[in-house]
């Protein structure tokens, strides 16, 4: 076979998993990468498998992946994904810091899976960057990097960095990825061996729990959440909800109670109470800080409020959070 006849190297794709990852996100990472070896009959893409020491973590579910390698004897990659899930602040050390910050001085891309982004972050490495991570920890994102450029899609490639939301968003990415990288009737292919209706774009939004509860039969209500969502700092008075909205102060209490079984007050109050519990467990702001960011007048109406919905004080459940060791 002459040099002009040789197989092109695979795409090397590492995924560093760390304690709590979440499993859903890397197989439906890998899974495609599989399936376009298959279909292709020859290999596209290999996909190492690395934890910081090369011993097995467990995700989230308590499932492990068999590491193949640790950060030390890694083989060279293309792209590599920081693959986490829940408890993600317990779990970056300045060891990850200094890897990270090494393999983009060597021109890696660097990736991050669900709230892998946020280590990613924390390593100083999405300055500037656009980027997106699961929609729950959006609030502690935007607080604590001011500098990164946070969206709510399911993932952003942003030059040499690829964030997803997690969940079975990687699989949209890998699919993108590989029409990019390969062709567009190969992703096709593989989406029909999954039985995928469609390959979303990266422009796709995060679907979020009320929409997808309520679909698109009630646009004002939605409408009037989606203002809450982006009001929870300087909260919004019914009356200027409905307006904008473009319904009556009543009608906007009707839609609330027939359709989320509270009134518009009570549903904006438990929005920015859990807006709070994220922020008092995925950052180290101190309580009147959170308080202050989530639209209270004062530190002890906070807490009052906080206890009566969660059963115990803010500075009580930061306590009882265990750091993952």
């Amino acid at each position: 076979m002459t040099p002009q006849q040789q197989t092109p190297a695979p795409t090397r794709i590492g995924f560093l998993l760390v304690e709590k990852f979440s499993m859903i996100a890397v197989s439906s990472a890998i899974e495609p990468l599989r399936m376009a070896n298959r279909l292709a009959d020859q290999a596209l893409y290999e996909w190492p498998v690395i934890t910081m020491d090369g011993e097995p973590v467990y995700a989230s579910n308590d499932l492990t992946i068999p590491p193949g390698y640790s950060i030390n004897n890694m083989p060279p990659v293309d792209i590599l994904f920081v693959c986490s899930g829940v408890d993600v602040s317990g779990v970056f050390s300045k060891e990850m810091e200094k890897f990270l910050c090494k393999q983009d001085r060597q021109k890696v891309k660097l990736g991050g899976l669900c709230t892998g982004t946020y280590l990613l972050a924390r390593s100083g490495l999405m300055d500037g960057y656009k980027c997106t991570v699961h929609w729950e920890n959006m609030a502690s994102m935007r607080e604590q990097f001011p500098k990164i450029q946070l969206s709510d899609e399911l993932y952003e490639i942003d030059r040499n960095r690829y964030t997803c939301a997690g969940g079975n968003a990687p699989m949209d990415m890998m699919l993108n990825l590989i029409t990019e990288t390969n062709s567009g009737k190969l992703s096709a292919n593989i989406s029909e061996q999954f039985m995928c209706d469609r390959i979303r774009g990266r422009h796709d939004r995060q679907r979020m729990p009320l929409q997808l509860h309520l679909g698109s039969g009630q646009p004002k209500l939605i409408e009037a959440v989606t203002l809450m969502e982006a009001n929870i700092e300087e909260p919004m008075s019914v009356d200027e909800l409905s307006q904008l909205v473009g319904v009556s102060r009543r009608q906007l209490e009707r839609l609330f109670q027939k359709h989320l079984s509270c009134v518009p007050t009570r549903y904006y109050m438990n929005l920015r109470l859990n807006c709070a519990r994220r922020l008092l467990l995925q950052t180290d702001k101190s309580v009147v800080d959170v308080s202050l960011a989530c639209g209270f007048v004062s530190a002890p109406h906070f807490s009052k409020c906080y206890r009566d919905y969660f059963g115990l004080p803010p500075r009580d459940e930061r306590k009882l959070k265990t750091p993952v060791s």
